[in-house]
């Protein structure tokens, strides 16, 4: 952490500080006044007038804090000193000069520093104005007026304490040497550029400079058939009374307020009024000193930047009132969203459930709000990777579900399963992240696209899979056998007899066979198999990873004969069908595309028609013919 070097003039600054009587004296309202605004105006928690010592700065005003003082190494005061303009420090741990200082590494925890060199009449920069905040922000131009305005207040303060010790002495030296030096005494009084009188213990005027009756508006001669008390704002002059009371019983060396004169025209003018009391050999009250400054422009000021503030104040207040309408008229919306709408914090727990909500998860917003996410509905083998990927968003800023449109499963409060739709966003709230999620039930949606997608593939007589299907397994079946090395058969299935049946029993009779007919075939294949019913009396069977495929594909192929040959029960009558089988076999280096192999199937299958229904085709003694 590098300290802050010391300004050239720094002897002379030191001196001239310690001149001015501020260090280690009590707080004063008219600095207090400032730091408050400054806190309020640009809403910082802390802010302090702070002076500049020797090791040290120490604090003659401050809001925020309780300490007095801190170390000068520490310091970012002391940067401020060597510049001539403001000192703004937007995030102090980015930068070098302040990235490891105690004071922000620790309490008070420095993030955002704003400072405006004071300075004294002759430029020497004796402390600053500043504006501190543990939170990383920036200072807008509006911002940056108001500190300069504000310290300029402060500045003005301490150049009139400036001159005020410099009058004093000039008075305390003219009365040491009254008796040899009147006439210098004389030139030091009336030329002043601030108001000088000597005041009897009465209260009259002895003598008053230049000043003082430019001020009030009296001639010295006015002034001398006049009290102080009789040109005094009856508001003030009880206070008044008061502390000179305790300067003549010797409480108080001094005193020091702001009070109103009323002037010759009525008017009211604003001094800061520093009074001492001279005594006489005898220690006895002789007459008050009396040193007067003319505070109208800065009291304007003042009246100026409370008109600024309260209009400031009010348009808050206005911008409150609307976002609040605002933000009531979104939970409006929200509440009455038809999506539900579920609002989390940085930890993953519930902030927000509206009434949708509610509808759709079967949680009131009382049970909700409070519990973790991952305790109310997520599936329980999703909860880790839920957890993980929030963890990995807050860690890495990388997600992969933020802004997308996702479907979800997800489990209601009585433990039924459904499927959601989640749009998911975020955005930093005081510092931490919360998470937004409108969610949509589209479990009837999926269960019918799920309903159209089946039938689109599935015969719904036998439940059987259809020709569509097919189409689609049968690719699938021959890449795997190229892959696998071993051979697959498809059985082409016609029945035989089954018009009678229908023309004898009736079509009811007809689907109950074919319902017959789907169930015998599933008895008899393997379950990695397939069949399917391409249409009418057709039926297909895949058959796969044979270890000897004629072979194999026949002895399925007479077991569906059997099968298939035992009659149907209808009501009290029997129906009887038969088939016929073609057999087409796919080897590992085969060309054929899947219309090509069912062409053939269908082929031997006609073939076995034609030699007298109720065979299997080609023949053993043929096994090679229907390889392609």
């Amino acid at each position: 952490m590098p300290a802050a070097l010391n300004p050239p003039d720094e002897l002379e600054r030191q001196q001239l500080l310690k001149a001015l009587n501020l260090l280690d004296t009590d707080e004063e309202e008219v600095f207090d006044r400032v730091t408050r605004l400054v806190s309020r105006l640009l809403k910082v928690p802390i802010a302090l007038f702070s002076l500049v010592d020797e090791n040290r700065q120490w604090f003659k005003s401050h809001v925020g804090i309780d300490a007095r003082e801190a170390p000068r190494e520490y310091a970012f005061c002391a940067h401020a000193l060597l510049q001539d303009a403001p000192l703004v420090v937007t995030d102090a741990t980015s930068d070098a000069r302040f990235a490891d200082n105690p004071l922000v590494t620790g309490d008070p925890h420095i993030r955002f520093y704003a400072g405006v060199p004071i300075r004294t009449s002759g430029g020497l920069t004796i402390g600053t104005l500043c504006a501190i905040d543990e939170q990383v922000r920036m200072l807008s131009a509006d911002e940056l007026c108001i500190m300069l305005d504000l310290a300029d207040i402060v500045q003005q303060e301490v150049q009139l304490r400036e001159r005020l010790a410099v009058a004093g002495r000039h008075v305390l030296r003219s009365e040491a040497v009254l008796s040899a030096s009147e006439a210098r005494f004389r030139s030091i009084f009336d030329l002043a550029s601030i108001g000088i009188a000597l005041v009897s213990p009465s209260g009259g005027w002895i003598s008053a400079n230049g000043a003082v009756s430019k001020m009030l508006g009296y001639t010295p001669e006015e002034l001398q058939r006049l009290t102080f008390q009789d040109v005094t704002h009856p508001d003030d002059l009880g206070r008044d009374l008061d502390l000179l009371g305790k300067l003549r019983d010797g409480e108080l060396d001094q005193y020091q307020m702001e009070k109103r004169y009323i002037g010759k025209d009525g008017g009211v003018v604003w001094v800061n009024l520093s009074v001492s009391k001279k005594l006489n050999e005898a220690g006895e009250l002789e007459y008050y000193i009396s040193v007067i400054k003319d505070i109208r422009p800065q009291k304007e000021a003042e009246t100026a930047l409370s008109a600024l503030y309260a209009d400031l104040e009010a348009r808050v207040a206005a911008r409150t009132h609307e976002l609040r309408e605002r933000e009531q008229e979104l939970r409006s919306v929200i509440e009455n969203a038809n999506d539900a709408y579920i609002g989390l914090d940085q930890a993953g727990v519930v902030t927000v459930w509206n009434r949708a909500a509610e509808q759709t998860f079967g949680y009131s917003a009382g049970e909700a709000i409070g519990e973790s996410l991952d305790d109310l509905i997520i599936p329980e083998a999703m909860a880790s990777a839920h957890r993980n990927g929030m963890q990995r968003y807050l860690t890495t800023g990388i997600s992969t579900v933020l802004g997308r449109r996702l479907e979800l499963p997800a489990v209601r409060k009585d433990g039924s399963s459904l499927i959601v739709e989640v749009r998911l966003s975020t955005r930093e709230l005081h510092g931490q992240q919360t998470f937004s999620a409108f969610l949509h039930d589209i479990s009837a949606r999926k269960e019918a696209e799920a309903r159209r997608e089946y039938e689109s593939r599935h015969d719904m007589l036998t439940n059987l899979l259809n020709r569509r299907a097919l189409l689609d397994t049968l690719p699938i079946a021959q890449s795997r056998t190229a892959r696998t090395g071993k051979s697959m058969a498809l059985l082409f299935i016609d029945l035989d007899g089954f018009k009678a049946v229908n023309d004898d029993l009736g079509h009811d009779a007809g689907d109950t066979v074919l319902r017959a007919v789907a169930a015998r075939l599933l008895d008899v294949v393997r379950k990695t198999d397939s069949v399917f019913r391409l249409a009418g009396d057709e039926f297909t069977v895949v058959l796969e990873a044979m270890s000897d495929t004629f072979m194999d594909a026949h002895q399925v192929a007479h077991k569906i004969l059997e099968e298939l040959g035992r009659p149907v029960a209808i009501g009290d009558a029997l129906a009887s069908v038969g088939a016929s089988i073609g057999v087409a076999i796919f080897t590992p280096d085969g060309q054929a595309s899947a219309e090509e192999l069912i062409k053939e199937a269908d082929r031997q299958m006609y073939a076995a028609k034609r030699a007298g229904k109720g065979q299997v085709f080609p023949l053993p003694d043929h096994a090679a013919d229907p390889c392609i």
